[in-house]
């Protein structure tokens, strides 16, 4: 599915800033103001190159102290680039579905989060959200939140 859309299948080219903004057009504006305030939410953001479907996959990364002091990372989001729009995938376990549905957020979001089935081998699912504004933003940094504070 998403192999048939996904920008950026050069192993060789790591996406640019300029690359972006030609690939999202209208939606760049949105992509650049996601990124600008990742830093006050702790979240660095890293291009990975994802094997599986060939194409460069951005990664949303929290980094965390454990109690004996060791430094940890938590991949908080996975982040596709398409023609027009970009989308961000928040996974979590299936045994935090019923804490995630009290965060607080709207109510598209929490039919999103009722909707999406498990995927893969673990019971994880992932809530998708297609970008082209800042809409969803206020959402996703709740939820981006919520998985930050799950099984440290």
């Amino acid at each position: 599915m998403l192999e048939n859309k996904i920008q950026f299948k050069d192993p060789s080219e790591i996406p640019t800033n300029a690359m972006l903004e030609e690939v999202l057009g209208n939606s760049y504006v949105a992509y650049e103001n996601f990124q600008a305030k990742l830093p006050s939410l702790d979240i660095e953001h890293d291009w990975q190159w994802y094997k599986p479907y060939q194409a460069w996959f951005g990664k949303g990364i929290h980094w965390w102290t454990t109690k004996k002091g060791n430094q940890k990372e938590k991949n908080l989001y996975w982040l596709y680039v398409f023609d027009g729009h970009f989308e961000i995938a928040i996974w979590f376990k299936e045994k935090n579905r019923e804490e995630i549905l009290m965060a607080d957020v709207g109510e598209k979001t929490r039919q999103l989060i009722l909707d999406t089935k498990p995927k893969g081998k673990l019971p994880t699912f992932p809530i998708v959200f297609k970008i082209t504004t800042d809409e969803p933003f206020t959402d996703i940094y709740t939820l981006l939140d919520c998985k930050k504070k799950l099984e440290k």
